[in-house]
């Protein structure tokens, strides 16, 4: 009896993860995009991480980036001026961000509007004097880098986003006396969002337009979502936020927002999670605690738990926040000295996935073990996996059995937690994680030694 205890007790504590090379799930999506592009002193190990795509929002805030760029106020910096002269922009520091994100290999995700303002004077954030022109100024942005005009490019870029929270502040709250990212009411910015979306369809049918990356989605979406249905507007993606610190809350929302678009009719348009990253409160105490742990292995862990759960939800893109250097949301790199930190190798992992190209299933059995499993064309097998927990207290070991599907080997392991970064281990069956830590497997055929 005693023996047969002991027995059931040690089988409850394994943890074993599984893969099934035949169960194909779909394609691995662009989990590992992210807010902002390189710059040449990062521009390496920037490529490096293969980012798919980059948008540009709060860039103008980043001083290496030039400050005066992106943000409709600094392009077209008199709003008096003539909306069909190439005189009345200013696109030479805005080219140079986006020639840098082509040069990573990375396709820019264009932010029509404004960077948030925390200051006590506000500049750009309030509704345009002229809706119409307003509109006609992003036209002639977008004539810029896809057509050519005012001696600009062909860049191909698809996403272009109107405007960034409008719906930060309550309007019974901070609003009142210190908006940050919208000046106007609710309603003033719906009718923004009608004109120029109408305005941009009409002028080039085969772009993405959407928006307006909500940061309370589920508070704020449906009224917009039903008025932008009633204008007859069109919306190729709907973008919010979410900044939290359980994956879970995260796809909650995610599947949440995917509901409230499928039940008004906006069936065909992209869900994309455009701005998120580790945060336990926006009160103050917490909210320094996240900032220090924004560089670790613990966000690392994060990161990766998060992507693997929403390739698993219903989520078209997830955009990281930030990637702009020297911020306190900059995960990836130090400030100012641009050394690597745990949270590169979270999306460096991601993209190694990405490389494979088609989401096998794979399964844990255990909770806070986070898995994403890949095959490519060839057969190889790349599987991530994240171990994550909040609670600082939870510092054990656990050792993590790979279920080796029949006629595979284990190739290669990369590991990174408290010991290391993407440092290598023996290729072996049982992978010892501690509480946070991230690891990818290379699984080969075994006539692919």
């Amino acid at each position: 009896m005693f023996k047969s205890a002991i027995l059931s007790l040690f089988i409850i504590a394994q943890t074993v993860v599984g893969i099934d090379p035949a169960a194909v799930v779909g394609p691995i999506k662009p989990m590992n995009a992210g807010n902002n592009g390189p710059l040449d002193t990062n521009m390496d190990s920037y490529r490096e991480l293969r980012i798919p795509y980059a948008r540009t929002h709060d860039t103008a805030l980043g001083t290496e980036y030039g400050g005066h760029c992106i943000d409709i106020s600094e392009v077209f910096p008199d709003f008096s001026a003539n909306v069909n002269s190439s005189k009345s922009y200013d696109f030479t520091n805005s080219d140079v961000v986006l020639l840098d994100m082509l040069k990573a290999g990375t396709k820019p995700f264009y932010r029509l509007g404004q960077s948030i303002e925390h200051q006590t004077k506000k500049y750009g954030i309030y509704p345009p004097k002229n809706y119409k022109k307003w509109a006609k100024i992003c036209e002639h942005i977008i004539r810029h880098y896809n057509e050519g005009w005012a001696n600009g490019y062909h860049m191909d870029i698809e996403y272009w986003e109107i405007w960034n929270e409008p719906d930060l502040d309550d309007p019974d709250d901070r609003w009142k006396t210190d908006p940050r990212t919208w000046g106007g009411t609710q309603h003033q910015f719906y009718d923004l969002y009608v004109t120029a979306a109408k305005h941009l369809k009409k002028c080039f049918p085969g772009l993405k337009i959407g928006g307006p990356a909500f940061a309370n989605p589920r508070k704020y979406g449906p009224p917009f979502l039903d008025y932008v249905k009633e204008k007859g507007a069109p919306l190729d993606f709907f973008s919010h936020h979410m900044y939290h610190r359980k994956p879970a809350r995260i796809t909650e929302d995610v599947r949440i927002i995917r509901d409230m678009l499928d039940q008004r009719g906006f069936t065909n348009t992209e869900s994309i999670l455009n701005e998120w990253n580790y945060n336990r409160s926006w009160s103050e105490a917490p909210f320094h605690y996240s900032r220090r742990m924004r560089p670790t292995v613990k966000a690392a862990a994060f990161i990766a738990a998060v992507m693997c759960e929403c390739q698993k939800a219903p989520l078209d893109m997830l955009m990281y926040y930030d990637l702009r250097p020297n911020t306190s949301w900059c995960g990836p790199w130090a400030p100012f000295i641009y050394d690597i930190r745990p949270p590169y190798w979270a999306l460096y992992y991601w993209a190694e996935l990405t490389e494979c190209g088609t989401q096998v299933e794979s399964s844990c059995s255990t909770d806070n073990i986070y898995t994403c499993a890949a095959k490519s064309e060839d057969g190889e097998l790349r599987l991530l996996l994240a171990r994550y927990h909040d609670d600082d207290s939870h510092n054990t070991t656990r050792e993590v059995t790979i279920s080796v599907p029949e006629g595979y080997h284990i190739a290669e392991i990369r590991l990174t937690d408290s010991k290391g970064m993407d440092y290598t281990i023996e290729p072996s069956g049982t992978i010892a994680m501690e509480s946070n830590a991230i690891t990818l497997l290379y699984l080969k055929p075994n006539n692919n030694k």
